[in-house]
């Protein structure tokens, strides 16, 4: 007891330290920037906030499935590849949002359309009930979030055109970042929170989602207040399918006459069929194989954050120093050394148990891991692609990487699901991890014989 009491009041100090430390921080920050960016970042913060708390639940959300609602191994696939597949949707979004006239208009009807769907949750069961396989609320709940995801493609790129339009240059880096950084926070708090709750009442989530599809809907309402003026007019000299398939012809183009590039993004298909192969049979595998609470659910799919938030400055630093082929080779070894110490669990699952936290040695192990995979990861998948192209290029490239990954969501999870079934947990992670030494070889061969046209930071 007093160990634990001496932990809690060191924890309590750092606490306070940490935030007097972004008190000062935050108050130079709004010294540096003008009354509009002010404005704009008020409301990018409260959005932030709200998106954070949605983002925090979500995590739970395919654990939630199998283990409340006892959906099945092939749904949980589905559930899984319906947050990426609506990628493919980029550009016909991206084409939608530069023809629209009224940007904040367009944003409110998503945000309507796609998150008021979560009230329909209060239908579903409150409590204990055994659901046959096809029961219509298995459907239900795949067919309501991928609703939601669907605003996805069209919000993102909107902050950015949005905040781009009010933050100059030089600060639009630290609003952000500050912006992110509340965001992380607010995820973390959620999931833990979260976790606590689904121990308490494993239905909880018919309440909690309905709340935060309303508080998402006035987050992006929020963001929609953001003043914009658009800096040029747009010029429709050719019909909306026309563009469309000149967007689709210049994704050809680029992977046919660029081959760095093409290397790196085959690269990235050995590495998101690995990825998203495993996903949803790493959460069944909490479930069959370790019958893990809420609780230390909540701590291995989001503890890792923590590491990936300190490691990301560093990161960064070294990217900006080497070839992004290189780089991407510490992204795929530590996703390989994950998904291995996760398979290395069903053998010797030795653990304590820490305030109601099942703590598996080699799943802390594995979390190490897979801090350092997720902070490479977020600066590869969001900036890698920049370095093969001029700035001007920058998001015609970054269109190609979303649609691609878009792609092989098609077939990944499900797949991934196919092969738990036939070769169990151990045989589908050894294949994710033969395919990602295989996108290493790539990319180190690509590196030593390919060199890129230009690199742009």
């Amino acid at each position: 007891m007093l160990r634990i009491g001496c932990f809690r009041l060191l924890l309590h100090n750092h606490f306070r330290r940490t935030l007097c430390l972004i008190q000062i921080m935050f108050k130079r920050l709004l010294r540096n920037i003008t009354h509009r960016e002010t404005a704009a970042f008020r409301l990018h913060l409260g959005y932030s906030v709200i998106d954070g708390m949605m983002r925090g639940a979500l995590i739970m959300n395919e654990f939630v499935f199998i283990k409340s609602l006892k959906g099945t191994s092939y749904q949980l696939g589905m559930l899984f590849q319906f947050t990426v597949i609506v990628l493919i949707f980029s550009v016909f979004f991206n084409e939608l949002l530069r023809r629209s006239k009224n940007k904040k208009g367009l944003l409110r009807m998503a945000a309507i359309l796609t998150h008021l769907p979560l009230v329909f949750l209060l239908l579903f069961p409150k409590d204990q009930i055994d659901l046959p396989a096809e029961s219509l609320y298995h459907f239900a709940f795949l067919i309501i979030f991928l609703i939601y995801h669907l605003s996805r493609p069209l919000v993102f790129p909107t902050i950015n055109l949005l905040l781009k339009n009010n933050y100059r240059l030089h600060v639009f880096g630290s609003l952000y970042s500050v912006a992110t950084s509340v965001n992380k926070g607010m995820m973390l708090l959620t999931t833990f929170s979260y976790g606590l709750l689904l121990d308490y009442d494993p239905y909880a989530f018919v309440y909690v989602f309905p709340t935060l599809g309303i508080l998402g809907v006035f987050s992006i309402f929020l963001l929609s207040n953001i003043s914009y003026i658009e800096e040029k007019t747009v010029h429709l000299s050719r019909s909306f399918m026309d563009s469309i398939k000149g967007s689709l012809k210049n994704l050809i183009r680029i992977l046919r006459f660029n081959a760095p590039y093409r290397d790196y993004e085959i690269g990235f298909m050995f590495y998101g069929f690995a990825f998203m192969s495993t996903k949803a049979v790493i959460t069944l595998f909490y479930k069959e194989a370790l019958d893990l609470n809420y609780s230390s659910v909540a701590f291995y799919q989001n503890g890792f954050n923590i590491l990936a938030i300190v490691l990301l400055p560093v990161f960064g630093k070294l990217l900006g120093r080497t070839d992004p082929r290189r780089f991407v080779m510490l992204t795929y070894a530590s996703l390989a050394l994950y998904i291995f110490f996760i398979g290395f669990t069903e053998y010797f699952p030795y653990y304590t148990d820490v305030w109601e936290i099942q703590l598996y040695y080699f799943l802390l192990l594995a979390i190490l891991f897979k801090g350092v995979f997720v902070s490479t990861m977020s600066l590869s998948w969001s900036i890698g692609s920049s370095y093969f192209c001029s700035s001007e290029e920058a998001g015609d490239y970054q269109s190609v990487h979303l649609t691609l990954t878009g792609i092989r969501a098609i077939f990944a999870p499900l797949i991934g699901v196919m092969f738990y079934e036939l070769i169990n947990f151990s045989g589908t992670f050894a294949i994710a991890i033969f395919s990602l030494v295989g996108a290493m070889m790539l990319m180190h061969w690509s590196y030593r014989h390919r060199r890129l046209r230009k690199i742009t930071p």
